[in-house]
């Protein structure tokens, strides 16, 4: 033990399903090193962000979830996370949290390269297949394409484009 082990501190609290939803999402928004406002909007709405005051927070319950996966981030790498979050995910947990990452990720606007890295380390670790992925992929992909409204000439505006799943 290092004279500044002590600081690094521990959770105290036990990885959750829950938990590891919300760190997670932390990892994600974090991995670029910007805390974009729709990210941290992304954020709130999935944790049940609570109206007060004309502003959007969290209440009690997810506040205390929230500290405790800022509190995880500081002291675990995402490979720890990761490694002791995966075994406890059952299959529906890890597509919710993959789908849920995605549209973090693309909340505001694109996936920067480092959130694509580590969405991809998620893949992995879930054991989930890029092809398995794909058509949620491509349903968040068209939820965040807000081009479609703001381009005149955006290619899936053409006469005869019609939005589909891969197969």
């Amino acid at each position: 033990m290092g004279l500044f082990d002590m600081f690094k501190g521990d959770t105290g609290t036990q990885m959750t399903p829950h938990l590891a939803f919300a760190t997670s999402l932390l990892y994600m928004i974090a991995a670029d090193g910007e805390f974009d406002n729709e990210e941290v909007g992304q954020l709130l709405s999935v944790l049940g962000g609570e109206k007060s005051g004309g502003s959007i927070g969290v209440g009690a319950n997810n506040r205390a979830l929230l500290d405790s996966a800022q509190r995880y981030i500081r002291s675990h790498t995402v490979e720890q996370f990761l490694q002791e979050a995966a075994p406890l995910l059952s299959d529906a947990q890890k597509m919710c949290i993959l789908t849920n990452l995605v549209d973090s990720s693309l909340s505001d606007g694109q996936a920067e390269p480092e959130e694509q890295v580590m969405f991809a380390k998620f893949l992995q670790a879930f054991g989930i297949a890029e092809d398995r992925f794909r058509p949620f992929f491509e349903v968040l992909a068209l939820k965040n394409d807000r081009g479609v409204f703001t381009q005149e000439n955006h290619p899936k505006n053409a006469p005869g484009f019609q939005v589909s799943l891969s197969q």
